[in-house]
């Protein structure tokens, strides 16, 4: 008998399709003082986040300070509340202002969506690297 799946008598390879961590080193300058930055923090290229996390003490230690808080929601739907802050972000030749969470002790060190957005990059997941991008803008007349 002839089966109607002719494929179903091949191996069939599996691939390991886990998404894999992009990380890179962030750095914060204090925009009021700009001699004043964070040494390079290992954080998580994540798009699901809209903020970027940075620890409370390496923040504070190069004088930013809190301006405001914004409540998270978490992948477990817990909803944290953190301060927020304002400084200047580096990673891989790419800058931008932006606010910045104050990590807490346990907290994921990260760079969200709106800190890419401001490097005009996109993000290579397979090759681990962001992509040089224009910015978008809407011309009216």
């Amino acid at each position: 008998m002839t089966s109607i799946f002719p494929l179903a008598k091949r191996r069939i390879t599996r691939y390991n399709t886990s998404m894999s961590k992009f990380m890179v080193n962030l750095t914060a300058i204090n925009p009021s003082e700009r001699q004043r930055r964070t040494p390079p923090v290992e954080v998580m290229v994540d798009t699901g986040s809209e903020l970027s996390w940075l620890p409370r003490k390496e923040l504070q230690n190069i004088g930013i300070n809190p301006e405001s808080k914004k409540r998270f929601v978490l992948a477990n739907k817990e909803i944290i509340e953190r301060d927020i802050g304002y400084a200047i972000l580096q990673a891989e030749g790419y800058a931008t202002n932006d606010e910045i969470v104050f990590a807490e002790e346990g907290d994921m060190t990260l760079l969200g969506v709106r800190t890419i957005e401001g490097f005009s990059v996109m993000v290579d997941n397979i090759g681990h690297r962001f992509v040089a991008t224009a910015t978008l803008a809407c011309n009216i007349r």
